[in-house]
């Protein structure tokens, strides 16, 4: 990426060449001085912005970002010191102030080539904070005013493959997440489905098992019930209490017969005649 960052200075050379070239020589002389005189006196945010100038070189940002602020508190939106300000902070990485000074910049500059200077930066800061497709966006706008700036397009280029790049991991990240959740569900599924057949095979282990002990239990109770034609079998207390019993049974019997057999037996007495 070719990290440029374009650099407003203001030139009074530029204003001399115009003015010898439009007048004669010793008008021309007077009006010069008597411009240099008139930046002097009235429009100090312009000295201050080539001391701002002079400490950006130095690599001094921070130095540079406080004589531009003070030439803006001279003269508010003094279009050098707003967009040079902007190099400042971006030069210590603050990449959201720089943002915001070049998107002013852009706002009210009316020559087309500064616009694009500060769509490029913008560009560039955008980049930076991986905002891709917004730093392609901020290099679109300036290759619109400016179509032959080949750092411009270099960078556009550049944004664009890594936005198809973070547009692709996107949607292998996309992907990856739906094909776990379509193994998560069949997972899920598969174990409603083992916990299903378990239960299953549980109940039917427990019909099982409680018919085999119903069935035992009918067995026992079989076995406890005497068959048809077949004698109970008595215990030898049980035995016992029932020789008893016929012992008791048959001492009534005989106490009974022998009370029967002593009771007097009325005899009839023929009348003498």
């Amino acid at each position: 990426m070719t990290a440029r960052i374009s650099h407003i200075t203001p030139c009074v050379r530029r204003i001399a060449a115009s003015l010898f070239a439009s007048s004669p020589l010793r008008f021309s002389c007077v009006m010069l001085f008597a411009v240099v005189a008139l930046s002097a006196s009235a429009q100090e945010e312009r000295g201050l912005t080539r001391d701002g100038n002079k400490l950006f070189t130095k690599g001094k940002y921070a130095d540079a970002e406080a004589a531009y602020k003070k030439a803006l508190e001279k003269k508010n939106n003094f279009p050098e010191a707003v967009f040079n300000l902007g190099d400042a902070i971006y030069k210590q990485k603050r990449y959201d102030d720089a943002i915001a000074q070049f998107e002013q910049f852009a706002k009210t500059a009316k020559d087309p080539k500064q616009k694009a200077q500060a769509y490029h930066n913008l560009g560039n800061a955008q980049l930076d904070k991986e905002e891709y497709e917004k730093a392609v966006d901020a290099y679109k706008q300036a290759l619109k005013l400016n179509p032959e700036d080949r750092d411009t397009r270099y960078n556009m280029a550049y944004a664009n493959a890594k936005l198809r790049k973070e547009q692709q991991q996107n949607q292998q990240n996309k992907n990856n997440k739906n094909k776990d959740n379509k193994d998560q569900n069949k997972d899920n599924k598969d174990q409603d489905k083992k916990d299903q057949q378990g239960k299953g095979d549980k109940e039917k282990k427990d019909d099982k098992g409680q018919k085999d002990k119903d069935q035992q239990g009918k067995g026992d109770k079989d076995k406890q019930q005497p068959k048809p034609g077949q004698e109970p079998k008595l215990t030898k207390e049980q035995a016992e209490k029932l020789l008893e019993a016929l012992k008791a049974e048959e001492q009534k019997a005989q106490d009974k017969m022998q009370k029967k057999a002593a009771k007097p037996v009325e005899v009839q007495v023929e009348k003498d005649w």
